[in-house]
């Protein structure tokens, strides 16, 4: 696995529900982690076209959680500015990447071309926080669907690719579903990681995985199939 100029936190958050109660120890101990008292934090909020509603949930989250100061780097609607939202990214201690859907996101960041400056802090070393579709956007690629109905219309594409997995989170209701559909068309010996609510997927600068706050389930694409391997553990779980 290739190296990371920086450090990846892949969040599931907790249930579509319950996010915010499930997300604020677990983000306690990413910002412990990154080391710096009450950082600073750009929030990007693509996926979710900068709802303000869910902005200032997830705002108050990260404050109760050790943050300081919590600013929109504002990429959507009429409030969509360019040079602010890279005067945002570009102050940060923590860029953080909200939940919401994937491919919007995605296509938002690019429309506004600014991928290259998130690949130049993430180049210099600073931290990246994703949630939800957030995490799935700074890994490698994704599924979507022509035809939601029609499964021979499913078709993967690119993503921010700074953490170098494939990624889906809290879909273990539903079996990871979508995270078995991507892996399906990932070439062979290609592993998925499916991010159970309320845990992390940590990348480490040196590429090593590992879980933080609960379990991650590991599936691989083999020949004969798919298999799930052995999960990673949060250390002492």
């Amino acid at each position: 696995m290739a190296d990371c100029s920086s450090p990846m936190y892949l969040l599931a958050g907790g249930h579509r529900h319950s996010s915010r109660q499930s997300s604020e120890p677990l983000m306690q101990a990413v910002l412990q982690r990154i080391g710096v008292r009450h950082p600073k934090i750009a929030y990007v909020g693509a996926a979710s076209g900068d709802n303000p509603g869910f902005r200032e949930l997830i705002a108050t989250m990260l404050r109760e959680a050790g943050a300081g100061q919590v600013t929109l780097a504002p990429l959507c609607g009429r409030r969509a500015d360019r040079d602010e939202a890279k005067a945002v990214l570009e102050g940060a201690d923590l860029v953080f990447i909200s939940g919401g859907d994937v491919e919007e996101g995605i296509r938002v960041l690019r429309q506004n071309r600014i991928t290259l400056t998130l690949e130049a802090l993430h180049g210099r070393g600073v931290p990246f926080v994703g949630v939800s579709a957030g995490s799935i956007m700074l890994a490698h690629h994704w599924v979507r669907w022509g035809d939601p109905e029609d499964d021979d219309t499913a078709e993967l594409f690119p993503c921010l690719g700074f953490a170098p997995v494939l990624c889906d989170t809290h879909g273990e209701e539903e079996g990871w579903a979508e995270l078995r559909a991507a892996l399906t068309l990932s070439p062979v010996g290609t592993t998925g990681y499916g991010i159970v609510s309320g845990a992390a997927l940590v990348v480490q600068t040196d590429g090593h995985l590992c879980a933080l706050g609960g379990k991650v389930n590991v599936f691989r694409h083999e020949r004969s199939g798919l298999s799930h391997t052995a999960d990673l553990a949060p250390a002492g779980g």
